[in-house]
């Protein structure tokens, strides 16, 4: 059986799922207005927050179940599986993993939100924060050191494993070239893992050499670039190290962009385009506009991933002034309703 065989296209216009792992992937596209868009390029999203779960790392956490499956590494009610996540990858590791009959045992930074804390929760994860100076690599230190204290366990690794970029390869890049009939430019991806740019970047260039591929990555921790990795506030990006997935051979270039940057563009995208996002979103957004700007893109489609939905974003500092607000507001005394009397 073949690794793209596992994951089949699904009907849904059409066809009632067996079970919500059919319904990952074949997520759709939208164009950005020049409310936004203010480039002479045309700007296309993929609305990853489409997803079961409302992540791209829906498909990562499917891919790592599945293909481990097929490979003989794990086996249901047997293995326990452990992850290092800044949140969505645990998120879609528990929610799947609950419905195969795995336990999951997850490592995340404790500057995570509290809305990922919850759904870990929901779907019965087990999860251990780690100090927020030492990001990712704390949580990445603590998972190895459960995994080696754990009969059964088996270290996901979305950092590392091979299953990443295969399964963008197989199914986001195809769809994106299908979508846009071939005619893209350019791609646009934020660097957490490096999966969705290398698999999807790979598929890309190899429908079309001429397709740009560009890493976006917070230009305060802008470590593929050669710089130290520093504190920033964009989630999902930034790990703060290279990923052993990451493809940097395929990268046209790295795009920097600051946090405040991403948060400005991750507030505008609800009131332009009716597209709430997490800040990664907003990054990959803002560095898609400025690159349309150049004028090698005057005219051409460039595509960006946005890889999450912004309700999983709400405690964080992209909405602090809102919660605020909102926490405020009155509330209108009966008397002023205007019920009948």
């Amino acid at each position: 059986m073949s690794d793209a065989s596992l994951f089949p296209k699904f009907n849904r216009e059409g066809e009632i799922a067996e079970n919500v792992t059919q319904l990952i992937g074949q997520t759709p596209m939208v164009y950005l207005s020049s409310k936004t868009n203010t480039s002479k390029a045309k700007i296309a999203c993929k609305l990853e927050s489409a997803n079961p779960m409302a992540s791209v790392k829906d498909r990562l956490a499917l891919a790592m179940i599945t293909l481990a499956e097929k490979d003989g590494l794990i086996s249901p009610e047997k293995t326990t599986l452990v992850e290092a996540t800044s949140g969505n990858t645990g998120i879609a590791l528990a929610q799947i993993g609950a419905m195969r009959g795995y336990k999951v045992i997850l490592t995340m930074p404790e500057t995570m939100s509290e809305e990922r804390r919850c759904l870990l929760a929901i779907f019965g994860a087990t999860v251990h924060l780690t100090p927020a100076a030492l990001g990712v690599k704390g949580a990445n230190a603590l998972a190895a050191k459960i995994v080696k204290e754990t009969p059964g366990a088996y270290l996901t690794s979305q950092f590392d494993t091979k299953y990443n970029a295969i399964v963008h390869k197989l199914t986001t890049g195809p769809e994106i070239w299908q979508q846009t009939k071939g005619k893209i430019a350019a791609y646009v991806g934020g660097v957490g893992t490096g999966g969705t740019v290398t698999g999807a970047g790979e598929y890309l260039k190899e429908q079309n050499k001429k397709v740009k591929v560009y890493g976006v990555e917070p230009a305060e921790s802008a470590v593929i670039s050669g710089n130290a990795p520093a504190p920033h506030k964009i989630q999902g990006i930034g790990a703060g190290f290279i990923p052993k997935v990451l493809n940097k051979e395929l990268l046209d270039g790295v795009l920097q962009v600051t946090s405040e940057d991403a948060l400005k563009m991750g507030a505008l995208l609800p009131k332009n385009e009716g597209l709430f996002t997490g800040i990664s979103a907003g990054a990959v957004v803002s560095a898609a506009v400025e690159l349309g700007k150049t004028p090698e893109f005057e005219g051409k489609l460039i595509v960006v991933i946005i890889p999450s939905f912004g309700e999983r974003y709400l405690s964080t500092t992209m909405f602090a002034g809102l919660r605020a607000e909102c926490a405020a507001w009155p509330t209108v005394p009966k008397e002023k309703l205007g019920l009948p009397k």
